[in-house]
């Protein structure tokens, strides 16, 4: 008997509905900055329905994004979460691997703090003062880049490549600062951060940070305002061109370094591990991601409430990403 391609493609969805079928907890993975609502979430999911409390590891974004657009079936995650939006690449590797219906949700937004010991000196950076003290090696301190700033060894603890902090925050503050220095497009394209120990790569885990920047004062710690939030009295934020990083100015836009948080959804699995859109409703839903949420006590910068309701509603509909997107 002849075996059509359509016929091959049906016993080949068939087969990655069984896999997926076997197992029966949710799988999520991403960014170390949207872990902490995650996380929130899945708590809050385990404690009030039947299904069993997701799993939610921290892989950072660029991490969770490879794990998630690797394929379809049990081995794959269901959820990733990501402290930027999806690049252009890896919505190739998703769709090349068979991810191709992808549901995206915008959690909130973040600002990207500079933070350092409540023992240690007062900051007040520019974005300026931030490129040619991470993105050149012309200074060994802060003040060989401004006079006015601390006589003490440039020391910035801060996340992998593999991060999508430190995507944005090369974006936000570093190319920022280099183009408001003068730098060309062509010469901001090649700006990496600097490799000679001022940046230090500390892993995904910004609760490590904050403890080593507890230990050592000189340092100077950058991570996503929710870890500032949660432990003000360890820590301080500097100000970015004079603007506080504090949860209202980030919520007005006045805070300089601040992004959107997202969470990517594989369509292929809703209806197969049990829960998917439940849990999607929970962390939708105004009692978390909401104004007066759960998470926006955890450091969770809200969307505006119309904002919210429309992006709730497009998740809650399974409306996919149509490959049209602008992504970078």
């Amino acid at each position: 008997m002849k075996i059509t391609g359509i016929a091959l493609a049906a016993v080949a969805a068939l087969a990655l509905v069984g896999e997926a079928s076997a197992r029966d907890q949710i799988r999520i993975v991403g960014s170390s900055t949207v872990f902490p609502f995650a996380t929130a979430v899945a708590e809050q999911f385990g404690k009030t329905t039947a299904y069993k409390t997701p799993v939610v590891e921290s892989t950072g974004s660029g991490g969770g994004l490879k794990l998630f657009c690797a394929g379809v079936g049990e081995e794959h995650p269901d959820i990733t979460n990501a402290s930027r939006r999806m690049k252009a690449k890896e919505w190739k590797l998703c769709n090349e691997n068979g991810v191709t219906d992808i549901i995206e949700f915008e959690v909130g937004f973040d600002g990207i703090v500079v933070a350092n010991s409540k023992a240690g000196a007062d900051f007040d950076l520019t974005r300026e003062e931030l490129f040619k003290a991470l993105g050149t090696t012309e200074a060994a301190s802060w003040n060989d880049v401004n006079p006015s700033l601390p006589a003490e060894k440039i020391e910035v603890l801060g996340p992998p490549p593999t991060s999508g902090t430190r995507d944005a925050f090369h974006e936000l503050a570093i190319e920022a600062g280099a183009k408001k220095a003068g730098l060309s497009k062509a010469d901001i394209k090649k700006i990496e951060v600097r490799a000679d120990g001022a940046w230090v790569d500390a892993g995904e885990n910004d609760n490590l940070i904050v403890s080593k920047l507890e230990a050592n004062p000189v340092a100077l710690g950058v991570f996503g305002f929710s870890f500032l939030d949660q432990n003000a009295d360890k820590i301080k934020g500097a100000k970015i061109e004079g603007v506080e990083p504090t949860f209202d100015n980030i919520l007005a836009g006045e805070y300089p370094v601040s992004r959107k948080l997202y969470f990517y959804v594989k369509k292929a699995h809703v209806g197969v591990v049990p829960g998917i859109m439940e849990y999607v409703a929970e962390f939708a839903s105004d009692n978390a991601t909401g104004e007066d949420g759960y998470a926006v006590e955890k450091g969770l910068i809200p969307l505006p409430a119309d904002a919210h309701k429309a992006n709730a509603d497009k998740a809650l509909s399974l409306t996919v990403m149509d490959g049209s997107e602008k992504l970078k």
